[in-house]
């Protein structure tokens, strides 16, 4: 099983929250829209603690260091792809100028041994729930669902 953490960031309270989300980068997903944002997150490494993989892989993709902050737990989702992910949310204000997103190596086109340098995300955004849910890949809207009950109660 693979298994991915992330943290999801969120400013305000019901009914003015916000969550900060990533659009994937590289050509795959440069037109797209729904469904191609994620929240910060990565594979977790054998024997890692998956909130220490959480914070690890937030600072890796968006190149600034994970807010300090108690982490709300929200859960695990499995993906479409098969992945796990378990999630925490924090409460955060980050400036979408301020990251600078981590890169990968990607064969293109595949099996033609050119690979190129792609940036994990490209961009970051400030979403009210409701839009932010049409825009994560399927699976993860739960978290932001999961956050506004938390906070609702």
């Amino acid at each position: 099983m693979v298994l991915s953490a992330g943290l999801l960031l969120y400013r305000g309270d019901p009914p003015h929250l916000e969550v900060l989300i990533a659009h994937m980068g590289g050509p795959f997903w440069r037109h797209k829209d729904a469904g191609a944002w994620s929240i910060p997150k990565g594979e977790v490494e054998p024997g890692e603690d998956p909130l220490d993989a959480a914070r690890r892989e937030f600072t890796e993709e968006l190149g600034v260091p994970a807010p300090d902050g108690d982490p709300v737990p929200l859960g695990e989702v499995r993906q479409s792809n098969g992945k796990t992910v378990i999630a925490w949310a924090v409460r955060a204000d980050l400036d979408p100028a301020s990251i600078r997103p981590g890169t990968f190596e990607l064969e293109l086109p595949r099996g033609s041994g050119r690979t190129i340098t792609v940036p994990e995300i490209d961009r970051v955004g400030w979403f009210e729930p409701a839009v932010a849910v049409t825009r994560l890949v399927r699976a993860q809207g739960a978290f932001v669902e999961r956050l506004v009950e938390r906070l609702s109660d």
